[in-house]
């Protein structure tokens, strides 16, 4: 199946609170035919830079979660091309060429995978469970969307081949130690509503061995000791992301169960 009917391509943007990164972002778009940043009613100056961009499509919209976050900001795109992308990450020069020339010359694909360098404070994470990273960042969207029955960590549904991208995408995760953890914090409540959704259980021995299992495998078999302190860290938090995943599911049970019964 050929997808080149319409090469432009739509970078796509969510964003909540983003004014640190906005503008170094949107200023690199140069090859897009179309911007457009959905944001979920942010308080600082994250509107005032997009709306500074004349390029730039600015679209509030109330969040519920990643995956319909993301299709919400799919059906807006006029293109059949989608490039997704969150506020802290970067393309290098050597990608955007291969990103256009990809979408020009594919006849084969659906989507594409990306591969990541993980920045920890301006400084690569070479290991930590990140070594392996890859995403989808550029579809056709006549041809995939999220599931939602995902609510972080969102999965793309592909009806087609997919590739993956030789030059890697720059990923500035890790800026300060505190805006990680609420990160990880947030994901971990997102995966508690998943699972409760489901109908799954916090057992208290899944509680205090997922965590541990979670560290020791980052941070010895993938290697996040080689890291140094960046490493704990990350599989730290990241661990800890698990820790409030199975609290945050406690505590849903919990009011579940102290709900008066149906009249």
């Amino acid at each position: 199946m050929k997808y080149d009917y319409n090469i432009n391509i739509s970078v796509l943007i969510i964003t909540l609170n983003e004014e640190n990164q906005m503008k170094a972002l949107l200023a690199d778009l140069d090859f897009a035919a179309e911007i457009i940043v959905v944001d979920s009613f942010s308080t600082d100056s994250t509107e005032v830079i997009c709306k500074a961009f004349d390029n730039v499509k600015f679209i509030q919209n109330k969040f519920e979660n990643y995956s319909l976050q993301r299709n919400f900001a799919i059906a807006q795109a006029k293109n059949d091309w989608i490039l997704f992308l969150d506020a802290d990450e970067r393309l290098t020069p050597e990608l955007k060429k291969e990103i256009v020339g990809t979408v020009k010359n594919n006849e084969n694909y659906a989507a594409f995978l990306f591969r990541r360098i993980f920045m920890f404070e301006n400084k690569v994470l070479h290991f930590s469970g990140n070594q392996n990273d890859k995403i989808y960042r550029l579809f056709h969207k006549k041809h995939a969307e999220y599931t939602t029955d995902k609510l972080v960590h969102e999965k793309l549904k592909v009806n087609g081949n997919i590739g993956v991208l030789k030059n890697k995408l720059i990923h500035y995760s890790y800026s300060n130690y505190q805006a990680y953890k609420s990160k990880t914090t947030r994901y971990g409540k997102f995966k508690a509503q998943e699972m409760f959704m489901k109908k799954q259980k916090s057992l208290v021995l899944f509680h205090l061995l997922h965590p541990i299992y979670n560290f020791l495998f980052n941070y010895i078999v993938r290697l996040g000791f080689l890291d140094g302190e960046k490493g704990l860290i990350i599989c730290y938090l990241n661990a800890y992301s698990i820790h409030i995943r199975y609290q945050e599911l406690g505590q849903l049970w919990k009011r579940k169960l102290q709900l008066p019964p149906k009249q």
